[in-house]
C-alpha cells in the first residue's frame, strides 16, 4: 500500500468515526448519490446532472469510484524532412482516475477528482472538485430550487456540450472514439456557476479564474465568464434533439487555457510535434480571449449525430484579431442493446498560428483528421474500443509539421465505475 493510498484510507476512516460516534452510518455504494451524471454506459448521451432525482436519501454517504484504461497504438507517421520519430506498434502508459463522491445532505453533493497517473503526470495528484447544491437545507424551502443547480470549486466550466462526450483521462468509457478533438476545450478554473432548466430549455451562467490560482500580480488578473442557452426535447418515441450555443470570454486570466488546460495529456503518443499533447492544437492567445461553441445533436432509434462549430478569437502579440476555427461532425450508431456501436468522426480546424522565435510570425495552418471507430460494452462498467485514425497537417511554413501526417490503429480498454 503506497502513501497516497494509506493517507486516503485513514481520511475515510477519520471522517467515519465521528460519523459514527453520532448515530449516522456511512455507506460506501453506487446509488447513493442524487443529482449525479452517471459513470460508465448508463451517462451516454447524458449531458448536464438530472434536476429532479427519486433516489432515496437516507442520511451521509460515500462512494469510491475510479477509471482505468490501456491503449494499443499501432500508429505511423512521416513530413516532408523525414525528421520525425520513428514510432511503432506497443502500449502506451496506462492512466488511472479516483473519484471521491459525498451525498452532504439530501440535495448536496461533493466530488473530487484525483488522477492517479496521467500522461502528462505519473505521480498522483489531485484535479479538482466542487460542491454541488440542488437543494437548499432550509425548513420550507424544499422546492425552491426545484429548476436550478448551483456548483462552486475547480471545476470545469460548462462551456459547451463536447465536454460531455471527452476522454477526462482514465474517463473514456463516454467517448466513443480513442481521440478528443483536435482543438479541446478542457479546463479547471476556481468559480461557480448556476443552471436552470425548465421544459427543455435550458441556462447556465458562472465565472472563473485561473488554472492555477495566486494571490500575487493582481493587475494581471481577471475573472473569466461562461454561459450557455439551449433546448433539449423529445420528438415522438424515437427521436431527441438538442441545440445548444456557449460563449467564454475573459480579458486577463487563466491564460487563455480554456483550449490548452487539459493536464493529462493526449491519447496520440509522440506523433509529429510529440509533447504530452501531440496531436492536438493548444490554442492560447493570451491575456484576452473570446470563445463560441454550437453543439447539435438529434439522436434518431440507435443513431446519435453530433456536432461541434468552434471560434475562438483572442488579442495576441502581434496580432490583435487572432483566430482559430473548428468544425467536427460525428456519426454513432448502437445496436444490440446499444452494447456494440459504429462511428465515425471528421474534425478540421484552421488556426491562425505565432510561429516565430524571436518575433512574432503570424500564419494561418490547417488541420484535418478522419476517425472511424467500433466499441462493445461488455457490462456497463467495461468497453473494449478501436479506431482507425489519419490526421494530415497543411500550410506550416517552418516546423516539423510540414508536410506531416500520421495514420493507424488505435485499440483501447476502459474500466469506469
Amino acid at each position: 500500500m503506497n502513501t497516497f493510498t494509506r493517507t486516503l484510507t485513514l481520511l475515510l476512516l477519520a471522517a467515519a468515526l465521528p460519523l459514527s460516534a453520532m448515530g449516522q452510518s456511512v455507506e460506501i455504494m453506487d446509488d447513493v448519490l442524487r443529482y449525479n451524471r452517471p459513470v460508465g454506459q448508463d451517462g451516454i448521451n447524458i449531458f448536464e446532472p438530472p434536476m429532479q432525482d427519486d433516489t432515496a436519501y437516507d442520511g451521509f454517504a460515500v462512494k469510491l469510484g475510479g477509471a482505468f484504461t490501456q491503449q494499443l497504438q499501432g500508429i505511423t507517421q512521416s513530413n516532408d524532412a523525414g525528421s520525425l520519430t520513428d514510432i511503432g506498434r506497443g502500449f502506451n502508459l496506462a492512466t488511472a482516475n479516483l473519484d471521491l463522491d459525498a451525498q452532504m445532505a439530501r440535495g448536496i453533493r461533493l466530488h473530487v477528482r484525483t488522477y492517479l497517473s496521467s500522461r502528462h503526470h505519473p505521480e498522483a495528484w489531485v484535479k479538482g472538485g466542487y460542491l454541488q447544491v440542488n437543494e437548499l437545507p432550509i425548513e420550507g424551502a424544499e422546492g425552491l430550487m426545484r429548476n436550478i443547480s448551483i456548483r462552486a470549486g475547480h471545476f470545469m466550466p460548462n462551456y459547451g456540450d463536447a465536454h460531455y462526450r471527452r476522454t477526462d483521462n482514465a474517463d473514456a468509457i463516454q467517448n466513443p472514439f480513442v481521440g478528443n478533438n483536435i482543438v479541446d476545450a478542457f479546463t479547471t478554473e476556481v468559480g461557480a456557476e448556476a443552471t436552470v432548466e425548465s421544459n427543455g430549455f435550458l441556462a447556465v451562467g458562472g465565472f472563473g479564474g485561473a488554472l492555477n490560482p495566486t494571490v500575487e500580480n493582481p493587475d494581471d488578473r481577471a475573472p473569466s465568464f461562461h454561459g450557455k442557452v439551449g433546448y433539449d426535447t423529445r420528438v415522438g418515441n424515437l427521436a431527441r434533439v438538442r441545440l445548444t450555443g456557449s460563449a467564454y470570454y475573459t480579458t486577463n486570466s487563466n491564460d487563455g487555457q480554456l483550449h490548452s488546460g487539459d493536464r493529462a495529456g493526449s491519447r496520440y503518443y509522440n506523433v509529429v510535434s510529440g509533447g504530452d499533447w501531440s496531436g492536438r492544437l493548444r490554442v492560447n492567445y493570451g491575456e484576452q480571449t473570446t470563445a463560441f461553441m454550437l453543439n447539435p445533436f438529434v439522436k434518431v432509434g440507435g443513431l446519435e449525430l453530433f456536432g461541434t462549430i468552434e471560434t475562438i478569437t483572442g488579442e495576441a502579440t502581434g496580432n490583435d484579431d487572432a483566430t482559430t476555427n473548428q468544425y467536427a461532425a460525428e456519426a454513432i450508431y448502437r445496436f444490440l442493446d446499444d452494447d456494440l456501436y459504429v462511428g465515425a468522426r471528421y474534425n478540421t480546424v484552421t488556426s491562425d498560428r505565432d510561429l516565430g522565435t524571436d518575433t512574432p510570425n503570424w500564419n494561418e495552418v490547417s488541420i484535418d483528421r478522419w476517425q472511424l471507430g467500433a466499441g462493445w460494452f461488455m457490462t456497463k462498467n467495461i468497453v473494449v474500443k478501436a479506431e482507425y485514425v489519419t490526421q494530415s497537417y497543411d500550410d506550416y511554413p517552418t516546423g516539423p509539421e510540414v508536410g506531416a501526417e500520421f495514420d493507424g490503429v488505435m485499440v483501447e480498454g476502459v474500466v469506469s465505475f
